[in-house]
């Protein structure tokens, strides 16, 4: 019980702190001041080489690549006898892919301007899909890749997993495609759904 309740307590603290990210990014308060200097900041140092490396990033974290990556996993859970484990990598990535476009949508914030974009986006910018999925689908992966795998092993899964997203939020702010609170709201976002999805998870397990 006792673990149930701590689970359940950093459920709502990371959906509390995924709508404060959203309403800070979306109001322009807070942590959203720093959109500015950060965009400065990143065009400040760009170069070709850093350009090509970001580009290579971002579009291997970018939302169609991440949702393939999740449809081989669950394809491959799911004829391994792994059917919840499938299921959850699913949901986890569709429920992630409509949050974020939904978002998108309600709150309508534009991207930073034209002339500082490196690549071309069309949609809306808050909050990050990037940062959403890099967190939900390589967070999914660990989450089924955990059990059996010793101390050491689950400490290096979730350091790449860390990396993996911070360095694809990164790159969007590098390209110019969005602003910090963007990104930050989208890593927000995708950790409260993960944290939700990893609950109903447990619980169907049991």
């Amino acid at each position: 019980m006792r673990t149930g309740r701590w689970v359940t307590a950093a459920v709502v603290a990371l959906v509390l702190v995924a709508g404060a990210a959203l309403w800070a990014a979306a109001t322009g308060v807070g942590p959203a001041g720093a959109d500015a200097a950060a965009l400065r900041e990143a065009v400040s140092v760009r170069t070709p080489a850093l350009t090509t490396v970001a580009v290579l990033i971002t579009n291997a974290g970018g939302t169609w690549a991440m949702t393939a990556l999740a449809c081989l996993a669950g394809i491959a859970l799911w004829f391994a006898g792994r059917r919840a484990d499938a299921v959850f990598v699913a949901a986890a990535t569709g429920g992630a892919a409509a949050a974020f476009s939904g978002l998108k949508r309600v709150l309508d914030r534009p991207r930073p301007p034209e002339a500082t974009r490196l690549v071309v986006e069309t949609n809306e910018s808050l909050p990050s899909g990037h940062a959403t999925m890099s967190i939900v689908v390589i967070g999914s992966l660990v989450v089924v890749g955990w059990a059996g795998r010793s101390a050491s092993a689950r400490v290096l899964m979730v350091l790449a997993a860390v990396v993996w997203a911070g360095l694809v939020g990164l790159t969007r702010i590098y390209l110019g495609v969005h602003w910090f609170s963007d990104v930050v709201a989208g890593w927000a976002v995708g950790a409260a759904w993960l944290a939700v999805c990893v609950v109903a998870w447990m619980r169907w397990r049991a």
